[in-house]
């Protein structure tokens, strides 16, 4: 019988060791042998895995012919010197035995129980390969594109799958891109081994920085911190055991040249990186960059934070749909409160006012030439119900929230 099929499955298996592959073959040779005579004990398996053949030969003791009584173990005088006529009684005879001669069963028993091996290498090879890797990034090819998930073969052919929910919103796949993620986990499905790749979590960010800041990967700049909302914006707290090193400026670059590739894998995720500090009003401050902290009141029992800014930079402490504050409290561990500083030699533009007064009434005082708080204070609100058309509770709370802003 030619297994060459079979082997050169097994020489396909770069990963796995030459004594493996010998042992596993041999194995189930001597599985087969054990069901056709009931015991492998006196056989001997050569195996040539770079041919793709092999030899099985069996060992048997010549006896007289009216003393055989195993003639899988023992073969008698007559038979040993058709083999050769020099074979005496007590010597030992290996004659080769042929498949061929097990039946069309046997054989087909044995490819199955061959393959079936094969199959369960692959998957032990792919779990120990990517159960070390975790936590690193992979390139691969996307291969396949469903509506949950893509697989992406890497450049061994093995199957790795990234889910949608790891896959950045305006991240869009064809088959044949090529594309970077961190493994996350390896789970089994169905007894097979599944390879979860992500593109949204922090490791795949760290790692990032890690190819391209140096003095990261040498462990000069420690990332101590990293919170993520992926494709809108990141948070990145670095410090740095060697004062002569910015840890802040080296992960940035030269104009922005280190940040900007990875801001550019991320599909332009906006990324903050700060400097780390146990001063936690001082953190927080820097957490909540671009925005320019006035003072800060910490309870560090209840973990709460209330932070003051000029107004025009509440806004920006705030950040678009709530980014920025919340990557600041998730990155720093405090609830933080944003409050306006009063100041009443100050206007406020009207626009600071967003968050709590609905747009088109802003719009609506904006079109009667208000665009400060202090303007529209400085006109008597029946006036302001005429000129705006707006109804008189609506005005009240307008009036109400502006004075409050002044007192």
């Amino acid at each position: 019988m030619n297994l060459t099929d079979t082997f050169s499955e097994f020489k396909e298996l770069k990963n796995i060791d030459r004594p493996t592959m010998m042992r596993v073959l041999e194995d189930v040779f001597r599985s087969t042998l054990v069901k056709q005579y009931g015991t492998d004990e006196n056989f001997d398996i050569i195996i040539n895995i770079d041919k793709g053949d092999f030899e099985i030969w069996r060992n048997r003791e010549v006896v007289e012919d009216d003393k055989l009584t195993d003639p899988n173990k023992e073969i008698s005088l007559t038979e040993a010197k058709k083999i050769d006529e020099d074979y005496e009684v007590g010597e030992e005879v290996s004659d080769e035995v042929k498949m061929v001669d097990f039946g069309r069963r046997a054989i087909l028993t044995l490819r199955q129980n061959l393959t079936s091996r094969i199959l369960d290498l692959e998957k032990d090879q792919l779990y120990a390969k990517y159960k070390d890797r975790i936590g690193e990034i992979v390139t691969g090819e996307v291969y396949q594109v469903w509506k949950k998930e893509i697989m992406i073969i890497d450049d061994e052919g093995n199957e790795l799958i990234m889910p949608k929910t790891e896959q950045i919103p305006n991240d869009y796949f064809r088959k044949g891109d090529t594309v970077r993620a961190a493994v996350v986990r390896v789970e089994m499905r169905n007894a097979t081994p599944l390879v979860i790749l992500s593109r949204t979590s922090p490791i795949f960010l760290e790692r990032l920085f890690e190819l391209e800041v140096p003095e990261i990967f040498d462990g000069l700049i420690t990332i101590k911190n990293i919170k993520r909302i992926p494709g809108e914006r990141a948070k990145v707290a670095v410090e740095s055991y060697d004062e002569r090193i910015d840890p802040v400026g080296a992960c940035v670059g030269m104009k922005g040249a280190r940040i900007h590739g990875i801001v550019r894998e991320l599909r332009n995720e906006n990324i903050d990186v700060i400097n780390y500090t146990n001063n936690v009003s001082l953190y927080i401050a820097r957490a909540l960059s671009p925005a320019k902290v006035s003072q800060i009141k910490i309870n560090d029992e209840t973990k709460k934070a209330d932070v003051y800014l000029q107004p025009d930079q509440v806004s920006l402490a705030i950040g678009k749909g709530g980014s920025n504050i919340k990557l600041a409290s998730q990155l720093t561990g405090y609830e933080i409160d944003v409050y306006r500083e009063s100041n009443n030699e100050e206007d406020v533009d009207l626009e600071e006012f967003a968050d709590e007064i609905d747009g088109w009434v802003l719009d609506t005082l904006k079109a009667i030439g208000c665009d400060t708080a202090k303007s529209v204070l400085e006109i008597p609100a029946d006036e302001l119900a005429h000129r705006t058309d707006l109804e008189e509770s609506t005005i009240n709370d307008v009036l109400r929230i502006l004075k409050a802003e002044f007192e």
